[in-house]
């Protein structure tokens, strides 16, 4: 093999490995337009709806590669179910947030699997009460683009959806009556700086 071949092969994996590095892109959080949401069964009368703000986090997307990850951390004092009295029972109580003691909710992905350009399932850790344990986000409606509100950005939103036992994190108060299962979607959108903008 003389030396331009050697020469031109160099070239190629150092763009290749080049492209590799490019490939993952990291996202910041927007928490002004990420929430979560969640639904639960009372006393299999009706299903009461709340929302948990999320503080911060980071999305490394790398549809090409392996090095896809979600962080994301959420603050269980502004849980807000519409009715204040609530909202103070389920800060305060035993068997439900208990705010003083557990100030922090967050999931840490171990495994993202794109299908398609607009869904994924992220596996992960959700850490809720002081205990953590596996979950598995669907995740549907992704889209990402160049911020109509700031070229500047460019912004990544999607759906996520999961299922968890609330008594599984220790979170236990007045089950069955308020149900063990609780559904959760979290909505989010995530930017970086547009290369384009």
């Amino acid at each position: 093999m003389n030396k331009t071949i050697i020469s031109l092969a160099a070239t190629g994996l150092l763009a290749a490995t080049a492209m590799s590095a490019n490939a993952a892109e990291t996202y910041k959080i927007d928490p002004s337009h990420t929430y979560g949401n969640f639904e639960i069964g009372h006393m299999g009368l009706s299903t009461m709806h709340g929302r948990i703000d999320v503080t911060g986090g980071e999305i490394v997307m790398d549809r090409e590669g392996d090095t896809s990850s979600v962080n994301v951390t959420l603050d269980p004092a502004t849980v807000d179910t519409g009715h204040d009295k609530r909202d103070e029972h389920l800060r305060e109580t035993e068997g439900f947030f208990e705010v003083d003691q557990y100030p922090e909710m967050s999931f840490k992905s171990t495994r993202v699997s794109f299908d398609g350009d607009d869904e994924a399932t992220v596996e992960g850790e959700l850490t809720m009460h002081g205990t953590t344990k596996p979950v598995t986000l669907d995740v549907d409606d992704i889209v990402c683009k160049t911020n109509p509100m700031d070229e500047k950005k460019y912004t990544c939103g999607f759906s996520a959806e999961t299922e968890i036992k609330r008594s599984e994190f220790g979170m236990d108060a007045y089950v069955p009556l308020v149900a063990d299962e609780v559904d959760i979607q979290i909505e989010v959108e995530a930017n970086r700086p547009n290369d384009q903008g």
